[in-house]
């Protein structure tokens, strides 16, 4: 029986997993065409209008267009799948090819312990309260923590396999920023940890039933969202892909498909990290009426995920790009300080509240 148990279980996981990673892979893409068309709306430009629309009868002798840019992430995948792949000469090749493998990878083994919507009798595995990949991990923030530590390694790996001064001082500039920031990431995820007495993210969910943590911990929710901005080198934490400062960073000696891949996981993790801040702070699958109707949780899930998504390019379309000594001052000088600060307040007030000390 206990074989037959975890043989279901695997089974289940797998369909699930390939399922989850197809679907996050296809967000990826489309990503890439909401970045394009929402910067062209705040910067008052035309983006992607063409590929793949659909012709609509002429009114008033304007023509009129369906799904204008549907069609521009495959068009991007063509152009890069066709793009002449070069490999210099002087590289280490077996680590230079592995990179982009080692940095697309985390992204989607983060993907396992995310709870996508609560339990569904028909399509959740008996004995568990949530659908996920893998539910009921009772270490799902240590597995995450884990994980994402895990890319800076591809990072630091391209830029010294690529034999190139700029890509080595880019992977080297990418890494410092990447492990400086997860320091306060976290310091900060341990806040929900104990809000919720529980390191199984289903649980923590849940635990928000009433209120959601970005509520109850707005500074814990900033730090986090701007730690997952210089996670994820976006703007106005962008410093690899500087101009005036190193070009393309640790990636400038890449081309073709296995740029795409690095393409790829800023994207993928875009997504994740915005499905992790909703499971942190802002409930994950919770919402009205999810218990009654529980396949509402994959709707609030995608649409807490897409906000994040939008609030994400907002920013890149609104702030300045720092410099790097500033980077780096503010991550070590102001997140840092500011992290390890509330997570004692936050610990001390929990301990005062069960000893019965605040009366609550």
């Amino acid at each position: 029986m206990v074989i037959n148990t975890v043989t279901q279980l695997a089974v289940y996981s797998l369909i699930v997993g390939f399922i989850v990673a197809f679907v996050v892979i296809t967000g990826f893409a489309y990503t890439t065409l909401l970045e394009r068309k929402l910067l062209a709306r705040l910067q008052h430009r035309v983006g992607p209008n063409r590929a793949g629309y659909i012709p609509l009868p002429t009114r008033g002798g304007k023509e009129r267009k369906l799904l204008g840019g549907f069609m521009q992430p495959a068009a991007d995948a063509v152009k890069l799948f066709f793009k002449e792949d070069m490999t210099p000469v002087m590289v280490d090749k077996w680590t230079y090819f592995l990179a982009p493998i080692i940095t697309v990878i985390p992204a989607i083994f983060i993907l396992a312990v995310i709870p996508w919507a609560g339990f569904i009798p028909a399509i959740t595995p008996a004995g568990r309260d949530y659908f996920a990949i893998a539910p009921g991990i009772n270490v799902g923030v240590l597995f995450i923590l884990a994980i994402t530590s895990i890319s800076v390694y591809g990072v630091v790996l391209a830029g010294w396999s690529s034999n190139s001064k700029y890509a080595i001082l880019g992977g080297i500039r990418a890494s410092a920023q990447m492990i400086s920031y997860e320091l306060a990431m976290g310091l900060t995820v341990l806040v929900p940890v104990m809000l919720a007495n529980s390191m199984d993210l289903g649980v923590i969910v849940e635990g928000q039933r009433g209120m959601w943590y970005v509520f109850l911990q707005p500074i814990a929710a900033l730090v986090f969202w701007i730690a997952a901005l210089a996670e994820l080198q976006r703007a106005p934490f962008d410093l690899l892909e500087a101009e005036q400062e190193l070009s393309a960073g640790f990636t400038v000696e890449y081309s073709s498909m296995r740029f795409g891949m690095f393409f790829m996981a800023e994207y993928m993790k875009m997504i994740i990290f915005c499905a992790l801040f909703a499971v942190f702070f802002l409930g994950g699958y919770r919402g009205p009426f999810v218990d009654q109707v529980p396949a509402l949780g994959f709707v609030y899930t995608a649409l807490k995920v897409i906000l994040g998504l939008c609030v994400m390019i907002w920013i890149r379309a609104s702030l300045p790009r720092l410099r790097y000594d500033q980077l780096m001052s503010f991550g070590w000088k102001v997140l840092l300080p500011l992290s390890v600060v509330n997570f004692i307040i936050v610990a001390v007030m929990i301990v005062l509240v069960e000893e019965g000390v605040l009366g609550f």
